[in-house]
């Protein structure tokens, strides 16, 4: 079994859907909020676009963890998100003010049931316990497997 294989099977291929998904969701909100209303609320807007691209990094280091380039950009990624996420998440809760529009982490991601605390926490997990395998390792493992 190649290691992109063994990444994208269980938990590794939902972490992806729902990093999609944020993603996608990040994208469009924040697209609508900076055309539409940009000047009302240009720190929550900008916030809202920078998650975006977060997400869709993260997305894509996932998929791609296999390598060790993404696998780092994937460690990045989703520990810019956390910290993110939560620093975020407290400044909206000290500061309403500053947010008065939402961003996808806002009181640390409300509007999207608290996923975007939970996820970060997820992702590390999976990194964690899937790190890249050296293309040697990876070889001899799947001669093995296979009878080779």
């Amino acid at each position: 079994m190649s290691s992109t294989r063994r990444r994208m099977t269980g938990i590794g291929r939902v972490l992806v859907v729902v990093y999609a998904i944020l993603a996608l969701g990040a994208s469009g909100r924040s697209f609508v909020q900076i055309v539409e209303r940009f000047d009302q609320a240009p720190l929550a807007f900008t916030l809202s676009a920078v998650s975006a691209v977060v997400y869709i990094l993260a997305t894509f280091a996932l998929v791609f963890a296999g390598s060790r380039v993404w696998y780092r950009i994937a460690w990045v990624t989703i520990s810019f998100e956390l910290l993110g996420v939560l620093a975020v998440g407290t400044l909206s809760l000290i500061e309403p003010t500053w947010f008065p529009e939402a961003t996808v982490w806002s009181f640390y991601g409300i509007g999207y049931v608290f996923v975007p605390l939970v996820l970060p926490f997820f992702g590390i997990w999976w990194l964690i316990t899937h790190p890249p395998i050296a293309a040697g390792r990876d070889t001899a493992r799947e001669a093995v497997a296979t009878g080779r």
